[in-house]
């Protein structure tokens, strides 16, 4: 399919006018072609409803299937498709490893707990984490065995198999986080993540606790060969970047690294805290309704600091 084909695919007949292809438009309906794309600038303009951006691709994410907007980035070469095709190309899946939970796991998402969860809730409470919040992350602790005195977060594939988990321990033993034997290169817990919204990329498992539809990294850097990188570059999200404040410098690599994909990253401010684990969830929300657009600005700041 060329780019024109996968177009009509989308949003049917078209008629052109210059170096613009005119549409019905998908949103207000109007009964005449006066929705505009312009492949060339990557611009779309309905001139009825004024719907309008910067990023054809992203609107296309919203009418075609995963295997046509795929096509579209071979046609634009925006991803390196050689290395992808093993993620997203249904013949040919990665095989991802598969972990179990430690076999002390107790869930503290049951209703009847017994009273070993005391410590561990009590743990979880001062940390600011919910009854919801546990119950949305699926957390569990152990009492005993290699994980003794730690909570449990364990972390979720599409399939809703165990692919990871994090150990913290309760009691401030060394080493803090005690992991499994696994590989990090996955996106934590993507069973409950919504790619069609907007997503918080955040350093750890405790911030994403704090933040809605949030991905930790498990770490402050992101390699660009990793699964998460790609799974990030090819949905396309609105991207809010909240790395903890002694990581500014990897921060701004960060964000260097997905404007060159055309991303719309915001980044929030994180000052004042330690983390997005140790703010309120209101005062989270907070900031990230104040985080402002990545511009050109901050860009040629980030080039300047890096010298």
């Amino acid at each position: 399919m060329n780019k024109i084909e996968i177009l009509k695919s989308a949003f049917g007949d078209c008629k052109r006018q210059k170096d613009e292809l005119l549409f019905f438009c998908p949103f207000c309906k109007h009964h005449k072609n006066k929705f505009s794309i312009n492949t060339n600038t990557n611009k779309y303009k309905c001139w009825v409803c004024d719907v309008k951006g910067n990023n054809v691709r992203r609107l296309l994410k919203k009418f075609v299937s995963t295997s046509i907007l795929f096509e579209w980035d071979k046609l634009t070469g925006r991803l390196n498709v050689s290395e992808l095709d093993s993620i997203f190309d249904e013949d040919n899946k990665i095989e991802e490893t598969i972990i179990d939970l430690p076999k002390e796991f107790v869930s503290l998402a049951n209703k009847n707990l017994p009273k070993t969860s005391l410590a561990p809730l009590r743990y979880l409470y001062d940390r600011g984490l919910t009854k919801d919040d546990i119950l949305k992350w699926k957390i569990g602790y152990c009492s005993s065995g290699q994980y003794e005195n730690r909570v449990i977060i364990p972390s979720f594939n599409l399939q809703g198999n165990c692919n990871y988990y994090i150990a913290r321990s309760i009691v401030d033993a060394w080493p803090r986080y005690l992991n499994p034997e696994a590989s990090k290169d996955i996106c934590f817990n993507e069973l409950y993540l919504d790619w069609d919204k907007d997503v918080t990329v955040v350093e750890g498992v405790f911030d994403a606790v704090k933040c809605d539809n949030a991905i930790p990294l498990l770490g402050s850097t992101l390699n660009e060969n990793s699964i998460l990188f790609k799974k990030i570059i090819f949905n396309d999200p609105t991207l809010y970047i909240a790395l903890d404040p002694d990581a500014e410098k990897k921060a701004r690599r960060l964000v260097d690294k997905f404007i060159e994909y055309d991303l719309e990253v915001y980044k929030i401010d994180v000052r004042g805290y330690d983390d997005v684990g140790t703010m309120t969830k209101e005062e989270f929300n907070k900031r990230k309704m104040e985080a402002l657009p990545i511009n050109n600005d901050w860009i040629l700041e980030s080039q300047l600091l890096a010298v």
